[in-house]
């Protein structure tokens, strides 16, 4: 092996920290542009400590600080630790729960005069080197049912808090740290439960009153229902790779399910969903029979995910009605076509459009966008900062912002393989993932693509803590990748 030079800055990968300035300055100047008038202030006016982008400026100032000193606790320190970081922040975050002040709704932020700050955003790096630090224990295999359970309720605890805190939105973010555990050998099923999931409910809730033409029955009853056949039996063909049991499913599925919709349209009008429940029950008790008799345990699986499927298709209209707050209820039906409120509910989204489609192919300048300045998107310098760049800076603008996201979050991954030993990768797989979900879903919601759920842009909405907690986690998988052994 190469002898390490004792010098970290040195051992540091500068690529990723040249990424990271070019971002945190674009996502400054973003500020900068949505909080000031036109060229009438003067450039010291940035640093205005009474101006957003002058608090800001200081909070880059103290992360910069605090990365530097994170940049000189090895590797060893940060995986014998990770427990106890993890849970002195579960603690901070259960008490932030009974001590918060009410935030827009939001119970998630301590408050010390006028200083505030938010837990939430410090638990995501304490929970990625906690799950890194589980994975990188040598006994540990995802293959055994204790472990990944544990695994899981890494995960989903901090979830939990930050739920009780009614920050929806940033618990969703702890999804994404599932794809640390599909590197490291989750089955694909739980993804695509995950996926699946999501379009269940999007059918379901869309079409649920759109009837099927000459049936008495909807889409958004009949289709999901069609898609957990066609998912099953592909799981069937291509996971278990039981190719009986998957022509005995296909033949008795496909046939069934188009003579009942012949004898429905032509013959006797009856109602189809019947056929449809009975043909997932004879898949669920084939599948079962089949695990029986071949002792396979995928096919279990498969038995389990269309219980479970069913379960969720159905409950989809109760949560709708009964489990969701009426402003996020009002959300989904307006990303869906269900409801157009431009004045309610999709106003931000709206007048977002409108100020990213005015900004044309170069945009309108530094300083001249109209509808920033004249403050009609609503928390345009926090979750809706990207409208600033697309007004400003135009087209090209935006595009460079994006390429610059995606190749950050490809570099993180690729120092994430490079990594000695598990420990290492999985942290750098949780960074990745953590940026990638914060950068698809704000740029998505920015665009009317996801439903507005308040995750913020890393490094460019307006908020110390949030780019202090971006900084954390990224500067200690800087030094963990800094004390990888390096082979000759």
């Amino acid at each position: 092996m190469e002898r390490k030079s004792d010098n970290i800055f040195k051992r540091v990968d500068w690529p990723t920290i040249i990424l990271f300035a070019m971002l945190a300055i674009m996502g400054w100047l973003a500020i900068c542009g949505s909080t000031h008038s036109y060229i009438d202030s003067g450039f010291a006016d940035f640093f205005n400590q009474g101006e957003r982008s002058g608090k800001q400026a200081m909070w880059m100032g103290v992360s910069l600080l605090c990365s530097l000193i994170l940049l000189c606790i090895p590797k060893l320190t940060y995986r014998n630790l990770s427990i106890i970081v993890f849970a002195a922040t579960m603690l901070l975050g259960i008490l932030t729960i009974f001590i918060a002040d009410d935030t827009k709704g939001s119970g998630s932020w301590i408050s010390f005069g006028s200083f505030k700050i938010q837990p939430a955003e410090f638990m995501k790096s304490a929970t990625a080197l906690m799950l890194a630090a589980f994975i990188g224990k040598r006994e540990f295999k995802m293959s055994n049912n204790s472990d990944f359970l544990k695994a899981v309720g890494i995960i989903l605890l901090p979830m939990l808090i930050i739920i009780a805190q009614k920050e929806t939105g940033s618990a969703l973010v702890y999804l994404a740290l599932f794809l640390v555990l599909y590197r490291e050998g989750m089955t694909g099923i739980f993804l695509l439960t995950g996926i699946s999931a999501i379009v269940y409910f999007v059918v379901g809730i869309k079409f649920d009153s759109t009837i099927m033409e000459k049936l008495s029955i909807s889409i958004g009853q009949y289709a999901p229902t069609v898609i957990i056949q066609i998912i099953s039996i592909s799981l069937v063909k291509f996971w278990c790779k039981d190719s009986r049991t998957f022509i005995t499913l296909l033949a008795t599925n496909a046939s069934f399910t188009l003579l009942s919709y012949w004898v429905a349209i032509y013959l006797v009008e009856f109602n189809i969903m019947i056929t449809q429940y009975l043909l997932l029950a004879f898949d669920v008790i084939y599948l079962l029979l089949q695990t029986r008799l071949q002792k396979e345990k995928k096919n279990l699986w498969v038995a389990l995910y269309i219980v479970g499927a069913i379960a969720f298709n159905y409950s989809c209209s109760y949560v709708m009605q009964n489990v969701l707050q009426p402003h996020q209820k009002i959300r989904i039906e307006v990303l869906l076509g269900l409801k157009e409120d431009l004045s309610g509910a999709g106003y931000n989204v709206h007048q977002s459009k409108i100020a990213i489609g005015s900004g044309g192919v170069f945009g309108k300048g530094f300083l001249n966008g109209t509808q920033t300045k004249l403050k009609y998107v609503p928390e345009q310098d926090t979750d809706f900062i990207f409208c600033t760049i697309g007004e400003e800076q135009g087209f090209a603008g935006s595009a460079f912002v994006l390429t610059m996201f995606v190749i950050f979050i490809l570099r993180i991954i690729h120092l994430a393989e490079r990594q000695d030993d598990r420990f290492g990768r999985a942290y750098g797989y949780a960074v990745a993932s953590i940026f990638f979900l914060h950068f698809t879903i704000n740029v998505g919601m920015v665009l009317g693509l996801v439903p507005v759920i308040g995750i913020p842009l890393p490094f460019f909405s307006y908020g110390g803590s949030s780019f202090l907690g971006f900084s954390i986690l990224l500067f200690i998988f800087l030094r963990i990748d800094a004390d990888r052994s390096v082979n000759k």
